[in-house]
């Protein structure tokens, strides 16, 4: 037998829809505009040539965003059933882009492709620590998957944790500010899902706090590691 849903829920529920929906089609727009001159539009900019890989590795970063657009539009449309097929093929994806993108930053490092004025040794860290933490949030989403509420919380915190490459190309933003300005950026998603969950339930879902803190905190803690000896040797290893 089915309960029927109190007017209030029915109300939250349209509320998430348009939430979950906005933030997925938000994120899609950012990776698209920091991307756009290297990837989307690259017939039209004089941008050096792409590799195989980062081909590939482009076209899954892309395919992410546009399966988690797709997947909150067919929650908003009642289809759980397609949404959780799709949740598999989803799965799949995130383990290649966890492979896909250490392989691009390996790649990068021994092409010293990186932002002027920057080691490339200690840029590395920035790819590694974010696919670090976009993998453990999917993988804990994964697990939470049929517990709604927090699912569809660490799959939107694993989409963001991703967004601080699309955003550091963005024009201006990592020239002027570096990596903070960078992740300053991609902590007003965060602070939009907590903000969001306040405002609609007068409560923050566990989820926003502990994922959201594991972002915030690994920021930090990635310009810390990138000047130590142990991950500059680690660097040194990687080029060969």
């Amino acid at each position: 037998m089915t309960l029927a849903r109190s007017p209030a829920a029915l109300s939250t529920i349209g509320k998430d829809s348009v939430f979950y929906t906005s933030m997925a089609a938000a994120m899609a727009v950012t990776v698209f505009v920091g991307f756009a001159p290297t990837f989307f539009l690259k017939l039209f900019t004089a941008s050096p040539p792409l590799s195989p890989l980062l081909h590939v590795h482009g076209a899954a970063f892309a395919a992410w965003y546009a399966l988690f657009f797709t997947q909150t539009r067919l929650i908003a449309t009642d289809r759980p059933d397609l949404h959780r097929r799709l949740g598999l093929a989803g799965f799949g994806l995130a383990i290649a882009m966890v492979f896909l993108g250490v392989a691009a930053a390996v790649m990068a490092i021994r092409n010293n492709h990186t932002p002027p004025g920057l080691d490339p040794r200690s840029f590395l860290v920035l790819p590694f620590f974010g696919i670090t933490v976009f993998a453990v949030l999917t993988a804990a989403g994964f697990v939470m998957r049929k517990r709604r509420e927090t699912h569809k919380r660490l799959m939107l915190l694993a989409s963001i944790a991703m967004l601080d490459a699309a955003i550091a190309r963005i024009p201006g933003v990592f020239t002027v500010g570096g990596p903070l300005a960078s992740f300053g950026l991609q902590d007003l998603f965060v602070i939009a899902c907590i903000a969001y969950d306040f405002s609609t339930r007068r409560r923050v879902h566990p989820a926003y706090l502990f994922g959201g803190l594991f972002i915030l905190a690994m920021q930090p803690l990635r310009i810390i590691v990138s000047q130590q000896p142990w991950w500059l040797a680690f660097g040194d290893w990687l080029k060969g």
